[in-house]
C-alpha cells in the first residue's frame, strides 16, 4: 500500500551529516515505491542554492545531493515562500524547480500526507 510521505527539513546546509543522512532516508523511502515529497523551511532552503562553494569545507555540495531526488521519482519539492523572502532568495537562485507554500498554509498543507517526517 502506497503512502504519501512528507520530509520536512529546517536545518542549514552545512551542519554536520544532517542533510546527507536526510537525503539517504528520503531515497530509501522512495526506493520502496512510496510517494515522497520534501518541504524546506527556514535555513534549509539553502540546500538548493546554486553556486555553492564547498571546496575547503569537507562537505558535499548539497544542491548536487538534491539533484539525485528526481532519479528516484521524488519530484515534489516545496519551499516556504516567507523563508525564501527572509533570506533574499528567489526561485531563479535555486538548482531545482520548487513549489512555493505560504507560511499561513503550512499546517493545512501537511494534512495532505499520511506520514510527516521532520528532521
Amino acid at each position: 500500500m502506497m503512502k504519501r510521505f512528507l520530509f520536512v527539513l529546517r536545518k542549514p546546509s552545512y551542519c554536520g551529516l544532517y542533510v546527507q543522512e536526510m537525503v539517504d532516508i528520503i531515497l530509501t523511502t522512495a526506493a520502496f515505491e512510496q510517494d515522497v515529497s520534501v518541504l524546506l523551511l527556514d535555513d534549509a532552503i539553502f540546500h538548493l542554492k546554486t553556486h555553492q562553494n564547498t571546496q575547503n569545507s569537507g562537505y558535499k555540495n548539497t544542491a548536487t545531493l538534491f539533484e539525485i531526488l528526481p532519479t528516484m521519482d521524488v519530484n515534489d519539492i516545496f519551499v516556504e515562500a516567507e523563508s525564501m523572502a527572509e533570506r533574499g532568495l528567489n526561485v531563479k537562485l535555486l538548482s531545482q524547480n520548487v513549489q512555493l507554500v505560504p507560511r499561513a498554509t503550512i499546517a493545512e498543507f501537511m494534512t495532505r500526507f499520511d506520514v510527516v517526517f521532520a528532521g
